[in-house]
């Protein structure tokens, strides 16, 4: 579909209806000629009598009629004396109202701003306006001329406006200069600007492609985008190949700059074994604390708790049941160690043992505290235990840094109280997370880990729970047998069929399994619709809103979750003259749609129905749009344990859940759950995905496709290959940090 031509548009600003400082979007009226018009996007800060060149087209708002949509926005300070007294009276320069507006215009005339910018000392010549102030004005004349010569410069190689709002926010006045001298600290910070862009930046100014700049800027990314894949770490030899071919330089040349930055300790050099590894120095610094923190808890372990065969058995007696062998051994080497992984798949009696746990440490007046990654784990943990159990950011008290980073109130310097802590679902959890919860954890706490290894790692970079397990240093209990109740179940029975390496049982259907053959993809998808728009919902009272979930291994695709949230979406809510809906980027959101957030956003706030409020809302919580409020640009969504309301500029980090990837589903379960199989990426269909998407399902498990996609993805036990160092750490004798 060819692109509308873009429109320059000329004008005064009248008026400045809303402005966010934080990412620079704008709502403002400028007259042009004897028009008013209402102009929207992300600018540099303006004010009423700014002369302003906008460059964009006409949009047609539902409740607001004809707007501009500006994607370029060029300001030419005010000249003439009325536009200056205007300018300045509107507010323009905090410190200056009105009535020093009138002493400035008539003292400097056409001058006042130059003279304001440049000679603050004459400024304070006026009275009523002190040298502070003077310089005040000055410093904030210099600021907004620094961010609008940089919306101008960084405009040039297509980087939006609100990518340099963050960067003048992070170096401040003489940016473009720090850029033009250096192009890749563009790329070296949450700014969105990819490495490419930057590299292309540097061309235009002549930086030489082996300059030492570029090289160590190169590898620098890779180490960091590979965070991004879940990497802590890479061979040196690796980094230095993959350098070398992507930026086109020598192995010779990417050795002596990687050894410049291991020199100033930009990053680290540590050898694992026999072989060199890179890292950064914030992951070097996690794995080596978390593995000093663990050993200092094997070596100064919770007091062990005694009588715990009666203990254990006062319990079989009151609850009518008796405990299996390995789970005995996990309730003793809980209650008698100072941590414990506790690991097991699906039916295996992890929760029974759990209970167990928290009963006799309850009942010997202990403090038990319980977490999990995510909202939708902990309300289940909380739902199978009876107890409260918490986010791991509500534990840690999450608040956030000037820059947006994560900040958590519970340290070192204010711990926990607690003399338990148990965490689920730990196959979650990624290095940063675990760091943190360490740095909480008080001396004399007993630690207690549950999760199933066999599920996909963590999103985030390290392999916590696999390598706590391998180390060998730590008392693991893993649950093997499948108690008679879960046996009944052939989501239980296939999911360990699946993780052995066997086919699942497909052709039966008569339990809460059920293989669905189709041969076409059209046909799949046409059948997934039904399923939730009408055959489960019928059949089982489901909601396709609250009880049914869509996995999808590939986000791209016939069906990847984008195609299958398009299709869902027109069939399950479609257009309504009754719905509110905004389109934001490429996708209409409308109330009533199932959405998901997809990035941590530490400012948004939330309520619950129990007065509780917070802030907060975390990549991979799910919920439903209950109000588009196009007045205030906002949206209101509750996300099922809490509600929130978030700004559309926030609403970028939305995306719909109809269907979502199997890694976005992990730490979530779903009373009804319906994956497609049709050959996809091979990356994408391995056992270990298959299986994390089998063991999602509560009720009802439900397959769309091929026998052959199943049986590829049983037998594909080959897993991406995860770079980290906690394992070693843990088993040398001087990971001591």
């Amino acid at each position: 579909m060819q692109e509308k031509a873009l429109l320059r548009l000329e004008g005064t600003v009248e008026n400045i209806v809303y402005r966010n400082d934080e990412n620079g979007y704008t709502v403002l009226e400028i007259i042009d000629g004897d028009n008013f018009i209402t102009a929207v996007g992300v600018m540099p800060p303006v004010n009423s009598g700014d002369r302003v060149a906008l460059t964009g087209m006409y949009t047609e708002h539902r409740s607001y009629g004809r707007q501009f949509s500006a994607k370029a926005c060029e300001i030419c300070r005010p000249t003439e004396t009325a536009d200056i007294l205007r300018y300045l009276s509107s507010g323009a320069i905090k410190g200056v109202g009105p009535a020093t507006a009138q002493r400035l215009v008539k003292e400097f005339g056409e001058s006042t701003l130059e003279v304001m910018e440049t000679q603050p000392e004459r400024v304070a010549l006026l009275k009523g306006v002190s040298k502070e102030k003077a310089l005040d004005f000055a410093a904030q004349l210099r600021a907004n001329a620094g961010i609008r010569t940089l919306m101008l410069y960084l405009g040039e190689y297509g980087i939006s406006n609100s990518s340099a709002v963050k960067i003048f926010n992070a170096f401040g006045a003489g940016c473009v200069e720090h850029i033009k001298e250096n192009p890749y600290i563009l790329c070296q910070g949450d700014f969105g600007v990819p490495f490419e862009r930057a590299d292309f930046i540097a061309k235009r100014e002549n930086l030489e492609s082996d300059s030492g700049i570029r090289v160590r800027a190169g590898l620098s990314y890779i180490l960091r985008h590979n965070e991004g894949n879940g990497h802590t770490c890479l061979p040196a030899d690796k980094l230095l190949d993959t350098a070398a071919g992507f930026l086109g330089v020598s192995q010779a040349r990417a050795r002596e700059c990687l050894d410049e930055l291991i020199f100033d300790r930009s990053l680290i050099l540590d050898r694992l074994g026999d072989t060199d590894f890179i890292f950064t120095p914030q992951l070097h610094l996690n794995e080596m604390y978390i593995a000093s923190r663990v050993k200092m808890m094997l070596s100064f372990p919770a007091e062990r708790e005694k009588n715990l065969e009666d203990a254990i058995a006062e319990l079989e007696e009151s609850n009518g049941i008796r405990y299996a062998d390995l789970q005995r051994d996990a309730i003793t080497a809980a209650l008698s160690e100072g941590m414990l992984v506790l690991t097991g798949g699906p039916g295996t009696g992890k929760t029974t043992t759990l209970n167990a746990i928290i009963k006799i440490l309850q009942s010997r007046g202990k403090k038990v505290l319980l977490a999990a990654p995510t909202g939708r784990a902990a309300q289940r943990m909380s739902e199978l235990t009876g107890d409260e159990a918490k986010t791991i950011h509500r534990l840690l008290e999450v608040s956030w840094d000037k820059h947006d980073n994560p900040v958590f109130n519970k340290n070192e310097k204010n711990q926990l109280k607690c003399d338990a802590l148990i965490i689920d679902e730990m196959s979650m959890v990624d290095c940063y997370i675990f760091e943190s919860v360490m740095r909480a954890l008080p001396m004399g706490c007993r630690l207690v880990l549950v999760g199933d290894s066999d599920q996909l790692p963590s999103v985030g970079p390290g392999n916590i729970l696999g390598d706590l397990i391998d180390s060998g240093v730590l008392p693991v209990v893993r649950l093997n047998e499948i108690f008679r109740q879960a046996q009944e179940s052939l989501i239980i029975t296939n999911a360990h069929k699946i993780v052995n390496g066997q086919m699942p049982v497909l052709n039966k259907a008569d339990k809460d399994f059920f293989f669905l053959r189709r041969t076409v993809k059209s046909e799949v998808t046409e059948l997934i619709t039904d399923l939730c728009r009408s055959r489960l919902p019928k059949a089982y009272g489901y909601s396709p809103f609250e009880n049914i979930q869509v996995l999808s291994p590939s986000k791209k695709g016939e069906l990847g979750t984008a195609e299958l949230n398009h299709r869902l979406q027109s069939s399950l809510n479609p257009p309504d003259d009754n719905k509110a809906e905004v389109t934001i980027g490429s996708k209409t959101f409308r109330e009533g749609d199932k959405v998901m957030q997809i990035k941590n956003n530490y400012d948004i706030r939330w309520f619950r129905e129990n007065g509780e409020t917070g802030e907060g809302v975390f990549n991979g919580d799910i919920g439903i749009i209950e109000k588009i409020d196009r007045k205030t640009k906002h949206m209101r969504i509750n996300f099922y344990d809490k509600t929130a309301a978030l700004t559309f500029e926030d609403c970028s980090d939305i995306d719909f859940a109809y269907a979502i990837t199997v890694h976005k589903s992990q730490g979530n379960e779903f009373d009804a759950v319906i994956i497609p199989m049709f050959s996809g990426p091979p990356q994408l269909y391995y056992r270990n995905l298959l299986y994390t998407a089998v063991t999602r399902a509560k009720k009802t498990l439900i397959l769309v496709g091929t026998p052959q996609t199943v049986e590829y993805m049983v037998n594909n036990n080959r897993q991406t290959k995860r770079y980290s160092a906690l394992r070693e750490f843990l088993t040398r004798e001087d990971s001591l940090y």
